[in-house]
């Protein structure tokens, strides 16, 4: 059963009363005129309950107004969008304004506990990626590092028909170290620490075209402003999901990756590959993720996309 609005309950009501009023009032009306004097009355009465039923329906759609744009200011409002706060006029009722202005306090406090809460996990994150890239380095390649220590060593001493697959065996555990510093470096990206954003950033790129063998350009633009570190670990782990995408869904052979200080810093991640219809894919690409990052630091993240046309990420940082 559809619940019915509080505008046409009250008008119900309302209706209700003003018409029982008229009966009574028609029924015990003295009866000592004629017919005509009796319709007139009648008509009277009517035009009556009519006139006092408009300007209810009037009066109560005014006053009750400014509660309905609350409602949909509600309904509209996303966290993941911060910004939206509801509005009442100075002429709606006391009790509106006092709803609207403990829904905006309400709204301000979700997003601030959201922006802290999302912060304290991306922290947590990066210490646990710190940690395990520490142990890698420490543990698994000095392990790594002894193997092939004895294996040279070993390799004096066998027959000359196993040298060769000593040769093959150490050159496996080359690779192998190989790779673990790389896992290392991805998930500690020491290059910022040590070095800086832009650095860093290009260092990145420079990696991500060695080793995956896709055209791959870093260009700046200005002067880089003064950035928080949460801020720089954000420009650098978008750019970062942004590269790993283009090797994994798009089938591009060049990629461009911009840093842009001209009025407010934009990163930009562009590339020739397949493209998508937006909204089709972007759950697969890690966008939520992304998006999440540039809104912890009061940035935004915007992609552009179309089948056979390529991609761009677009983060903003300071947007409004």
């Amino acid at each position: 059963m559809r619940t019915r609005t509080l505008l046409s309950q009250v008008l119900a009501v309302n209706t209700g009363l003003v018409a029982a009023t008229a009966i009574v009032a028609a029924l015990l009306a003295p009866e000592k005129a004629g017919d005509a004097a009796s319709a007139q009355r009648l008509l009277l009465i009517a035009l009556a309950v009519v006139s006092a039923v408009l300007l209810n329906t009037i009066l109560l759609k005014r006053r009750l107004a400014p509660l309905d744009r609350l409602i949909q200011t509600m309904e509209r409002v996303d966290l993941a969008s911060p910004g939206q706060r509801a509005k009442a006029h100075s002429t709606a009722p006391r009790e509106i304004q006092r709803l609207t202005a403990d829904f905006n306090r309400m709204l301000t406090r979700l997003e601030e506990e959201r922006v802290e809460g999302g912060r304290a996990v991306i922290r947590a994150q990066e210490e646990e990626r710190a940690r395990i890239a520490q142990d890698l380095h420490d543990e698994v390649n000095q392990a790594l590092t002894a193997i092939l220590l004895r294996l040279q060593a070993a390799g004096h001493d066998v027959p000359p028909g196993l040298r060769l697959e000593l040769k093959e065996i150490q050159t496996l555990a080359t690779q192998a170290m190989e790779e673990l510093l790389t896992l290392a470096r991805t998930l500690r990206p020491t290059a910022l620490d040590d070095h800086g954003l832009v650095p860093a950033l290009a260092s990145q790129v420079a990696d991500f075209g060695d080793r995956t063998g896709i055209r791959s350009t870093f260009h700046r633009h200005g002067d880089l402003p003064n950035l928080s570190d949460e801020e720089q670990l954000v420009l650098y782990r978008v750019t970062q999901e942004s590269l790993s995408n283009v090797v994994q869904h798009s089938g591009a052979s060049a990629v461009r990756v911009e840093l842009s200080s001209i009025g407010r810093t934009v990163l930009r991640v562009r590339d020739d590959g397949c493209g998508f219809k937006p909204g089709g894919r972007t759950g697969r690409l890690g966008v939520s993720g992304m998006r999440e990052r540039a809104l912890l630091v009061g940035g935004r993240l915007n992609v552009f996309s179309a089948p056979g046309e390529g991609t761009t990420i677009e983060l903003t940082m300071g947007a409004s």
